[in-house]
């Protein structure tokens, strides 16, 4: 597997994000609510639902300041695709595994006041069954005490529907909400702090993608 390798500089990213970037938004006429709930400075964690591989990509495309996304490893194995992700601002981590360069990598880029982008269910649910959303986000963001942000998208699923091969531009709409916060847990210990900061950015989330389905335009 190709050994993450991300630049010294990410100009790559900014342009692509000022050039491809804007013509994706305009493609798929994204709309975004809430976006006052998106601190304007500081590290903070996104966390959001995930049901197609357009979801990061909007969703790093539509937000002002740079995310680094959290990216399965296996990603990497692919020698283009995984020198794109280093110039994107992703980074690896093993699924299923307490993968500590992972938790490492994401507390540095908070502590240094950035983004962080994570899917707390880790795979895409297509199927639409209940998937056990992972602790991961709600913990990166306690540890390092920043918010824990959720986001809905909607409209991704109708990217390339099941069964089709091509490519649809149906309209998208991130919703975000207010952001949870470890200190809204108060007098529970650091195990229970981050199973509720879970339980309640996942509520939270549905909530959004409701709303975001409900205000899309058809």
């Amino acid at each position: 597997m190709r050994a993450p390798n991300p630049p010294k500089h990410f100009w790559v990213a900014h342009v692509v994000r000022a050039t491809l970037g804007a013509l994706l938004l305009a493609l798929f006429r994204v709309t975004i609510v809430g976006r006052e709930n998106l601190p304007a400075t500081g590290g903070f964690v996104l966390a959001g639902n995930h049901v197609s591989y357009g979801d990061p990509v909007l969703i790093w495309c539509a937000v002002p300041r740079p995310a680094h996304f959290m990216a399965r490893s296996s990603l990497w194995k692919h020698a283009f695709l995984g020198w794109c992700l280093d110039r994107f601002w992703a980074f690896p981590v093993e699924r299923g595994t307490a993968d500590r360069a992972a938790l490492t990598k994401a507390n540095n880029i908070l502590l240094s006041g950035e983004p962080v982008g994570i899917f707390p269910k880790g795979t895409r649910n297509v199927s639409g069954e209940p998937i056990e959303p992972q602790d991961g986000a709600a913990f990166i963001a306690s540890r390092a005490g920043v918010p824990l942000v959720p986001v809905g998208i909607s409209g991704t699923g109708k990217i390339r529907p099941k069964g089709s091969r091509r490519i649809h531009f149906p309209r998208c709409t991130i919703a975000v909400g207010e952001p949870v916060l470890a200190s809204d847990f108060e007098g529970l210990g650091r195990k229970e702090t981050v199973a509720a900061m879970t339980a309640e950015v996942m509520r939270r989330i549905d909530a959004l993608v409701v709303h975001a389905e409900e205000v899309r335009p058809s």
